[in-house]
Formats: C-alpha cells, structure tokens, sequence
C-alpha cells in the first residue's frame, strides 16, 4: 500500500471537497481504494493467524465509504479525511477499527456509546468480575500503548442498582468503553508499520475479549 499516495491525495481532495474534483479523479481514488482494500485483506490474514477467534472481514466488507452523511450531518465536507476500516467485524461486538488520515490517524477498538441494552451487559460484567478489566486497563504495556479508555461522556451519578462505593465505580459510570492509539504519518510511512498494526491489536485483544464475553453471556 503506497500511504504516501493516500495522504496526498487526502490534501488535494480536501483543498477541493467537492463531488466535481472528485468525478475528475474517481480513477485515481479507485486505485487508491483497491491498493487499501487488498492492504487490509492481507492484513486480516495476518491477524487471523494470532487471533483463533478471529471472524475474518474481508477488506471490501471492513471499509467505511468516504462520503460524509450529509443527511445527518449536513454541515460536514463531502468527504471524509481519511480512509477508515473495521476488522474482526462478527456482529454485535467490539470490533478492530483503523484510521489513516490528515487530522487524525489511529488503531482503536472497543464500544464507542453503545446502545441501552448491551451498555447494561457490560455493567452487569464489570459488576460480577469488574477487577478482571481494571487489571486489564491497569497493564503496563497497555497503559503505555492507550493510555487509558477513550475519554467520552460519563455518568456524574451511578446508574441505578449499583452501589455508590462500587470498586469499580468508576467503570460503571462510563458510557462508552473503547481504546485508541494515536499514529503519527512517520509511524505509518515506515517499513514497521504492519508490525506496529499487529503489535497493538494484540495489545487491545484481551480488552476486547472482555467486552465480548460480556456481551454474549
């Protein structure tokens, strides 16, 4: 995958964001797209090979489109300002999520708000064994890799039938529960990068599993 080549292309299109410029290059953003496609196809390859329970996502499947929803959210560009995709997508769960862009680039993974039902799941997890994810977030390598969780809206109250002196109170407060690890262009130029992929989604795996099982049991 030629990053420098996305990156540049990223910086025409969002100097000319509109669906005219993009008309004029839609061969030029296929190829791209089709280079990041097979990237990530090989890339789940590789990721199956660590992960047993890996559910393989094909890179078509794992793309996010560049459009914007400007029905939702009329006031955003067109398009995006990154290639994004998801990896280890079985439904239902906390996938693997990749961003290549200008204003931001990373590897993350988790529960970005989810929904009633399975934000109580996760409660009701970190309730009965909530010191198996503190040790899990407490790691040193993994501290060091995420920092901690991503930081998102929290409850100023705990939600209700759970104690106000709960160990992992804290936890229980929380309204999203994901992870990210900020990447630098330089990380992603680099021969290492695939290296550095791997590398953090073993990191995060044990984080993720937890969430899983949470949301399966």
């Amino acid at each position: 995958m030629d990053f420098q080549a996305l990156f540049d292309f990223l910086e025409e299109l969002q100097a000319n964001n509109h669906k005219t410029w993009m008309d004029q290059h839609r061969k030029r953003y296929t190829r791209l797209r089709n280079q990041f496609i097979g990237w990530l196809d090989h890339l789940d390859a590789e990721v199956a090979a660590i992960d047993p329970e890996y559910y393989p996502t094909p890179g078509k499947r794992g793309i996010n489109r560049i459009n914007n929803n400007l029905m939702f959210h009329p006031d955003r560009p067109v398009y995006k300002d990154h290639f994004g995709a998801g990896l280890d997508k079985a439904p239902g769960t906390a996938d693997f999520y990749i961003e290549v862009g200008l204003s931001q680039s990373m590897l993350a993974g988790g529960l970005w708000r989810p929904g009633r039902e399975r934000l109580q799941s996760v409660r009701e997890a970190i309730d009965y064994n909530g010191e198996v994810l503190q040790a899990i977030l407490e790691k040193p390598s993994f501290k060091k890799t995420f920092g901690g969780l991503y930081p998102d809206q929290a409850l100023q109250r705990m939600p209700k039938g759970y104690a106000a002196d709960h160990p992992q109170a804290e936890l229980l407060r929380q309204k999203t529960f994901a992870v990210s690890r900020p990447l630098t262009r330089a990380e992603i130029l680099a021969p290492g990068f695939e290296a550095l992929v791997l590398e953090t989604y073993r990191e995060m795996l044990p984080f993720r599993r937890y969430l899983n099982q949470a949301l399966t049991v």
